[in-house]
């Protein structure tokens, strides 16, 4: 068992569910991805599987290290890769494929993405300030204020929130619940809002996966 795959964002709609009331819903293209290379405890000091999301469109442009990494496995030139942890017990190889079954319908995922960038933005869009009044003359509408003391310490308290770029961040929205998995078009389902734009790169993840290796070990 893998601990997840690559994806990307197709956009948000709704279904229904057995009471007939709208939920909100994410479609990602999870999968099909590659077993790029497998690394282990003994050569690479920790294990893991780098796989690399096969799209309909090859990687153009690759240069050739890349491409004898990829030759290692047969596979086919692809733009992501990353690396997941897996039961190392299983007979798992370079060159293998894993599918969106490998999550089911009601368990819960974690969904890792780059948020929308803004662009700059000042203290009010960004962190929530309050801001000034707004009556005439205040000339305090959507300043932040005092960013530190004159006296002590002196200086601007480091981690203070200031105007500067906001989102393009990496984002987790833990414990979403899978709708439904399509293997035939490789269509994961997910409820709620997932990171990022339309066509982003996305990283869905077993919720209990870790809990799973440990009760196995025990």
């Amino acid at each position: 068992m893998i601990e997840g795959l690559i994806g990307k964002k197709i956009g948000m709609t709704q279904t229904f569910d057995k009471d007939g009331n709208a939920v909100p819903v994410t479609v990602i293209k999870a999968g099909p991805c590659t077993v790029i290379q497998k690394k282990t405890k003994d050569k690479d000091g920790y294990s893991a599987l780098q796989l690399g999301l096969i799209e309909e469109k090859e990687a153009k442009k690759v240069n050739k290290p890349l491409l004898g990494h990829l030759a290692k496995a047969k596979a086919a030139p692809t733009k992501v890769f990353k690396e997941f942890r897996f039961d190392e017990k299983g007979e798992t190889k370079e060159g293998d494929q894993f599918f969106v079954d490998i999550f089911q319908a009601g368990e819960k995922v974690h969904v890792i993405g780059t948020s929308k960038g803004k662009g700059f933005a000042g203290v009010m869009k960004r962190w929530g300030y309050k801001g000034g009044k707004a009556s005439h003359g205040s000339m305090f509408h959507r300043a932040p204020g005092s960013i530190g003391a004159s006296a002590f310490p002196s200086k601007v308290v480091k981690g203070k929130k200031l105007p500067g770029h906001m989102g393009q961040k990496r984002v987790t929205v833990k414990n979403l619940v899978v709708i439904k998995a399509d293997k035939e078009k490789n269509l994961l389902v997910v409820k709620g809002a997932v990171p990022g734009a339309q066509g982003g790169y996305l990283l869905i993840k077993k919720a209990d996966f870790r809990a799973n290796q440990v009760e196995k070990k025990e």
